[in-house]
């Protein structure tokens, strides 16, 4: 299995004023991420909306970032959805494409209630993609909140391709817990950016998220910092973090971070419902903070 490194970015799914996707500006998207040095992206999770879009948008989405991408960076594709039957032709379609690995979070009506259910969940969508990697995203926001150190024991007998864990949750102990079961076996990217130095401190190699669509350059001057012991840096750095989620707590994380793109000339459009619109005040207001905060085009 490859050992993920550095910043791999969340992307937005880019939308028309109709609602439709964008699919040209995911090529600007690709652009821009492979010249701020992230080292991959996860397409379709939480950020990119992929729970909100169709079967047949997702496979296009998909399609679309594998030729904007063109093998300049690992691409992880989310394949989950509500439907067993959905996740399996997402998973399948996965298989014909360009990509390192796939990745599902667990369905949030009907849910797994035990390990032996996630795992038998995750072992049957992972066969559907067997040449790919594959990564359970552990969420809150499935709101299926088991123990994911005795996932991975369990499942490493169960899926032969288990690369291991996007870790999206605040849990520190539970997470130096993945990172160093099986003799550190699993890559256990992290999933909360306002904790990345708190991840590196207790082993975190890489990380997934949002803010890394409009603000690489930033966090990566946070690791620099940190791997150079200058743990004075960071805190000072994270100073523009916290004025970073501010925005994002008080606007929404996908809404207010779709505006954010427009501080490097990219249109991602507004969020699906029943994600809320912004207003065009509060998105003059989502650019002037972040711009206060620091970052700018």
């Amino acid at each position: 299995m490859k050992r993920l490194k550095g910043l791999i970015a969340a992307p937005h799914t880019p939308f028309n004023v109709d609602g439709s996707v964008n699919y040209p500006e995911i090529d600007k998207i690709a652009k821009h991420l492979i010249a701020t040095g992230v080292k991959g992206i996860y397409a379709c999770g939480t950020t990119g909306e992929g729970i909100q879009c169709s079967v047949a948008e997702r496979k296009a989405i998909a399609e679309a970032w594998v030729e904007a991408i063109n093998g300049k960076m690992d691409i992880i594709l989310h394949t989950g959805a509500l439907s067993i039957v959905d996740t399996i032709e997402l998973t399948k379609h996965a298989e014909t494409l360009d990509i390192l690995a796939t990745s599902v979070i667990a369905p949030s009506f009907f849910k797994p209630g035990s390990i032996a259910d996630l795992v038998e969940y995750c072992a049957t969508v992972a066969a559907a993609a067997p040449s790919k990697e594959f990564y359970y995203y552990h969420s809150g926001m499935s709101g299926v909140m088991l123990d994911m150190e005795q996932f991975l024991i369990e499942a490493d007998k169960r899926i032969p391709n288990l690369a291991g864990v996007k870790f999206n949750h605040v849990d520190i102990y539970e997470y130096q817990r993945c990172v160093r079961v099986l003799d550190g076996k699993f890559n256990i990217p992290w999933g909360v950016d306002e904790f990345l130095p708190a991840a590196l401190a207790v082993g975190a190699e890489s990380a997934v998220g949002s803010t890394y669509n409009y603000a690489a350059d930033h966090f990566n001057s946070i690791i620099e910092s940190f791997n150079a012991g200058d743990i004075k840096e960071v805190n000072k750095k994270m100073d523009a973090v916290i004025a970073l989620i501010r925005v994002l707590v008080e606007f929404g994380g996908v809404a207010a971070g779709k505006v954010a793109m427009q501080l490097h000339g990219i249109d991602a459009g507004n969020p699906r419902l029943p994600i809320r619109t912004l207003t065009e005040s509060q998105k003059e207001v989502v650019l002037n903070k972040m711009q206060n905060a620091g970052f700018h085009q």
